[in-house]
């Protein structure tokens, strides 16, 4: 196995895959805390600390901060999940020590300036003003807002703007103090790497890292609801979902190959039924969320008002048939889908280094290729019914964005699969 994890005295995790045929390595810290973690009142602060990483440090100014890395022809980026917080650089293998440098100084080190804390939150700002406006960006926060309602994980991760406004330097301080300590973080490099070495660089890197306990999030309560918004569009978005399994589900496999049955891509039965037989939308399809402590299959969709009903009753009715009926081609196809889209994200540093630490925060061990080719394997055509059926006797979500035309979804949704 290429992958080496060594965990440090003060908790932090350190590990490698080293890809010897590669020119490249990808380097981060991951985070294991996200919007589910924010604190009442904070809604956005988790994102609003990630984008201030970036503007100053006792060492660099934000401008040197983006030389720096570019000096060198590499990139350095961050994301905010629901439940991680990654900050991640690409650089040539002769720059590892210069990407490690840079990420360890801006987790740190930030020194939260005020200025640039202004010019930033108008940054944001414009951010979720951008989001607003795309209406089938929009639709995926409206369909968490209804599947987790009054609850952290059911919030946007760009945050609420009241709340970003007025957001300050004692705030950003407090959260990265009572959340980033090194239990919580995860250092990895992906790609022409030496494990001892970035070992001993990570180990001098975050030497002074103070021990944090962190803050545990509130536990996940799928609850589902409709939630709609009207506006003038030419289309309606929308999302039906149900609850699912969450990521360490012994099911998590089956939930995989279900969505890819039924939506996740052009020979799913939803793009086939709706799309191609029927024209009834430019785009379907079905995704899957999965948390530490659930999770939720989901069917998006964007169609004519007029067609709405048609294409709910028909997502419903396939609905209802994966659970009378899941042929072994349907089956042999979405894990051929699935273990080829593992594999082809193999070839590339950063899904290898992402995927690492993700593995790590998630599970605290490193999970074999063969381990995950096996899970998959052993998914049966019993076990996509067994799903589909176990989904009828949920409370589903609804969440659009646009003219209904007079539609109710939900009875739609009742008539068709009950």
């Amino acid at each position: 196995m290429s992958v080496t994890v060594t965990r440090l005295p003060s908790g932090l995790t350190v590990a490698t895959d080293t890809m010897t045929s590669v020119e490249t390595a990808s380097v981060g810290v991951w985070v294991g805390v996200g919007t589910r973690d924010e604190p009442a009142g904070a809604d956005g602060i988790a994102h609003l600390l990630e984008h201030m990483a970036f503007k100053g440090t006792t060492r660099r100014s934000a401008r040197a901060i983006a030389e720096a890395i570019e000096d060198v022809g590499g990139h350095l980026n961050a994301y905010t999940g629901r439940e991680q917080t990654a900050y991640y650089a690409k650089v040539l293998a002769d720059d590892t020590s210069l990407a490690l440098d840079i990420v360890a100084d801006i987790l740190q080190n930030s020194v939260f300036d005020p200025e640039e804390l202004e010019r930033e939150r108008h940054v944001v700002l414009q951010e979720i003003g951008q989001a607003e406006d795309t209406p089938d960006d929009i639709v995926f926060d409206r369909f968490q807002l209804a599947a987790y309602p009054d609850q952290p994980l059911g919030k946007p991760v760009l945050g609420d703007p009241d709340v970003v406004a007025r957001l300050g330097r004692d705030d950003l301080i407090q959260y990265l103090s009572s959340h980033y300590g090194p239990t919580q973080m995860v250092a990895v490099a992906a790609g022409r790497v030496d494990h001892q070495r970035f070992l001993d660089e990570v180990s001098t890197a975050f030497a002074d890292l103070p021990a944090r306990a962190g803050a545990a999030g509130a536990a996940a309560q799928y609850q589902g609801g409709v939630l709609h918004e009207d506006r003038d569009l030419e289309q309606v978005h929308a999302v039906l979902g149900f609850p699912a399994g969450s990521v360490t589900d012994p099911d998590y496999y089956a939930w995989s190959v279900y969505s890819t049955i039924l939506g996740g891509g052009m020979s799913s039965r939803l793009f086939q039924e709706v799309r191609e037989k029927r024209g009834l939308a430019y785009s379907i399809y079905s995704f899957g969320a999965s948390y530490r402590d659930g999770g939720t299959l989901g069917i998006y969709v964007g169609t004519d008002p007029k067609d709405l009903a048609e294409v709910l009753e028909v997502t419903c009715t396939e609905l209802a048939l994966l659970g009378d009926v899941v042929s072994e081609v349907e089956l042999r196809r979405a894990k051929a889908q699935l273990r080829a889209g593992t594999l082809m994200g193999r070839e590339g540093t950063s899904h290898r280094a992402e995927a690492l630490a993700q593995q790590l925060m998630v599970f605290g061990r490193v999970v074999p290729l063969a381990e995950q080719m096996e899970r998959l394997e052993a998914v049966t055509a019993a076990d996509i019914a067994r799903l589909a059926r176990s989904i009828r006797g949920t409370v589903p979500t609804v969440a659009t964005v646009g003219p209904l035309a007079g539609v109710d979804p939900q009875a739609v949704i009742r008539r068709t699969l009950g």
